[in-house]
C-alpha cells in the first residue's frame, strides 16, 4: 500500500498484479476499506488491480464531513490517472457503485465495463440517512453498529461466519469519513445518468441484503441495455465476504466474456 498526494488529498492505494494484466479497479462500501478485497484479489493473479481507500476510510485523509459525490468521483478518477489505469472494469459495492456509475457517465475513455455491486442508482433517502447520520454524531460508530451488521448479512447476522471481519473493519473506521460519505450517498440520484450508459455491466445482488435487496439493484441493473444480472443466494449486502468463490467466479466468467479476462 501506498499513498497518492494530490494538491488537497492523500488517498491510500494499492496496486497488485502484473503491469501488462488487464486493468480492474475495485471500489469499496461505506464503513469498510480496501482490505475487503484481500480475499477476491487472491482470485485474480493476472489482472491489475488498484484498490482505494476513499476519503474518509482506512488510511485515506480524513477531511471534514460532509462530502459530494463529485469529490469521490473525482478522487476515483485522479487515482486511476495517475497509476496509468484505463480502459479498466470499475467492480463498486454500494456507494463504490454509485461511485461507478458517476466515473463511467464522466470518463468513458477510463471505464470499459462495470461491476455494479450490492447497489442502485439512489440508495435509500435522504432522511434515511440524515437519522443515521446524526446517531453517529451523537454515539459514534459503535451506535449504529448491530443495525449495520443486520442489514449487510441479514437476521442471522450474530452467527454469521463473515461478522468477526466486517464487524472489525467497521468499527475501526472514523466516523467523521462514515457521516462524510453518508451526506454524499444522501445527495445522489444516479437514475437520469445511468440511463445513458453504453457499456459492457455486470450487476450482482445478494439473497439477504437488507440495505440494497435485489429488486432494488434489478431496477437499475434494467438501466443498462445488454447487462447481466447475477444473484448470489444466501449472501447479503457484502458477498464476496460471504461467498468469496461464488462472487469470484461470476466476476471471472464476466471478465472472460468480455475479453478482460
Amino acid at each position: 500500500m501506498a499513498p497518492i498526494f494530490l494538491p488537497d488529498l492523500r488517498l491510500n492505494i494499492r496496486l497488485d498484479g502484473p503491469e501488462d494484466g488487464p486493468p480492474l479497479v475495485l471500489l469499496h462500501a461505506l464503513g469498510l476499506n480496501l482490505s475487503l478485497w484481500d480475499g477476491l484479489v487472491a482470485h485474480l493473479p493476472r489482472h491489475r488491480i488498484l484498490r482505494i481507500d476513499m476519503r474518509g476510510h482506512g488510511a485515506s485523509d480524513m477531511p471534514p464531513a460532509p462530502y459530494a459525490m463529485g469529490s469521490l468521483i473525482r478522487d476515483t478518477e485522479r487515482a486511476m490517472d495517475h497509476t496509468g489505469m484505463r480502459e479498466a472494469v470499475v467492480l463498486g459495492l454500494s456507494i463504490g457503485g454509485l461511485i461507478a456509475q458517476g466515473l463511467a457517465v464522466k470518463r468513458l475513455d477510463l471505464v470499459r465495463g462495470l461491476v455494479l455491486s450490492n447497489t442502485a442508482a439512489r440508495i435509500g433517502h435522504a432522511s434515511q440517512w440524515q437519522q443515521r447520520i446524526e446517531t453517529v454524531r451523537q454515539g459514534g460508530l459503535p451506535a449504529l453498529h448491530d443495525a449495520m451488521m443486520e442489514r449487510w448479512l441479514g437476521r442471522s447476522w450474530r452467527s454469521n461466519p463473515a461478522l468477526p471481519g466486517l464487524s472489525q473493519m467497521f468499527l475501526s473506521g472514523s466516523a467523521e469519513g462514515w457521516m462524510g460519505c453518508a451526506a454524499a450517498i444522501a445527495g445522489t440520484d444516479f437514475y437520469e445518468t445511468t440511463a445513458t450508459l453504453r457499456l459492457p455491466a455486470l450487476v450482482i445482488a445478494g439473497g439477504n441484503d437488507g440495505s440494497t435487496p435485489p429488486d432494488l439493484v434489478r431496477e437499475t441493473a434494467d438501466l443498462i441495455p445488454g447487462h447481466r444480472f447475477h444473484l448470489i443466494r444466501g449472501a447479503g449486502h457484502i458477498p464476496m465476504a460471504e461467498k468469496p468463490g461464488d462472487y469470484a467466479l461470476a466476476l471471472r466468467d464476466f471478465l472472460t466474456a468480455i475479453g478482460h479476462g
